[in-house]
Parts: C-alpha cells; sequence; structure tokens
C-alpha cells in the first residue's frame, strides 16, 4: 500500500478523517496535537479537539487567554498533527492561525454541553491554580449566576482556523521505511506535491 497522488490533499485528509471516524478502536478521531510558538521562540504542543474543517482551514476552540491563545495573537504560526496509530497513518499540517468569526464561535459555544459552557466561564485556563476547591467554586458561582437561562458565549471564548500552507501525508510501512506525500500551496493558492524519503 502507498499513498495515492491525489492532487487535491484536502479530499485526500476527508477520505482519511472519514476512514478514521469509521475504524472502532479510534476512540478520538478528531484529536490533533496543537504545537504554538511562545515569544522566545519555544514551541508547546498540546492536544486539542478538531471541530470543523473545509477548504479554508482547520478549526479549533479554546480561551483566547489560555497560553496557547497568548501564543496565536502574538505569533500566529501554528502545527496540527493527526496519529491514527491503528491505520498506521499521520497527518501534518502547517500554517497561519487566524480567529474565526464571532458568528461562528456563538453557533458552536451553543452547540456545547451546559456543563462545559459553564467551565469556560469558570476557569482561568492556563492560570495557576491553588488548589481544586477553588475552581468547584468558581463553577457553583457561574452556574447560579446562569441558572434557569441559556449560558452566552464568554467573550474571551472563541477558535482559530488554521489556513495551511504545507499539508504532509504519513503512511506506515515496514522497517520503518514509511511512505510520505507532501503538498505545498502556492500565492495563487495551487497545490504541488512531492514524495519524501522517510
Amino acid at each position: 500500500m502507498s499513498i495515492a497522488p491525489n492532487p487535491d490533499p484536502l479530499a485526500l485528509f476527508e477520505t482519511w478523517f472519514q476512514e478514521a471516524k469509521s475504524y472502532a478502536t479510534i476512540a478520538e478521531p478528531t484529536a490533533m496535537t496543537l504545537a504554538t510558538v511562545d515569544d522566545e521562540g519555544q514551541p508547546w504542543p498540546r492536544v486539542v479537539l478538531l471541530k470543523d474543517y473545509d477548504r479554508d482551514g482547520f478549526v479549533f476552540y479554546t480561551n483566547t487567554h489560555s497560553l496557547k491563545g497568548c501564543h496565536l495573537s502574538s505569533n500566529p504560526r501554528a502545527g496540527l498533527n493527526f496519529h491514527w496509530m491503528p491505520l498506521g497513518k499521520q497527518v501534518r499540517i502547517i500554517g497561519l492561525a487566524h480567529p474565526v468569526t464571532s458568528e461562528e464561535a456563538d453557533v458552536y459555544f451553543a452547540s456545547r454541553p451546559r456543563g462545559s459552557q459553564i467551565g469556560s466561564w469558570a476557569s482561568i485556563q492556563s492560570a495557576p491554580l491553588p488548589d481544586r476547591a477553588r475552581l468547584d467554586e468558581r463553577v457553583a458561582q457561574v452556574e447560579k449566576e446562569f441558572a434557569g437561562e441559556d449560558v452566552p458565549r464568554p467573550p474571551h471564548w472563541s477558535g482559530y482556523r488554521v489556513v495551511p500552507h504545507t499539508i504532509e501525508f504519513w503512511l506506515l510501512a515496514a522497517s520503518r521505511l514509511h511512505h510520505r506525500r507532501v503538498y505545498y500551496r502556492a500565492a495563487g493558492g495551487a497545490w504541488t506535491q512531492q514524495m519524501l524519503y522517510p
């Protein structure tokens, strides 16, 4: 098996992603490592969940005051990596992160479970927490504040769309002679591709 030379990397991603979603032993196919960069050039990776994707990019949501949000506000360069181990497949996406629109953020926030909505208000994401009891207190305060009504989206909670300029597909092979095919987007939007040594 090898990676078919599809001229459209987004169509190839869709094929691989749907395969991952249908694979019983992949518990969270939307999980992806997000790497951001701080002001000193230090990369910071963590796992987030893909919430949407289209020809414009790959979307995740977060507290914009979090570490990742602060990084992206000063340096929008970002990297994503999907690793679907049971399939022996990875996809690496490199690009620039742009805030989603307020309308997009509102729609997604409204679809979240109420507990997650409450948590978005209660958690001062990435800030030091003296003890777990303090977080529980903040959750109780927010639950009381919004009792009996819809929870609005916090002003500090939104999403980012990573617009890719490079997408690499990796396929497991014997003797670690893996298949790699990388796509580069030109200024006009057209994609070029080439194979890479493993």
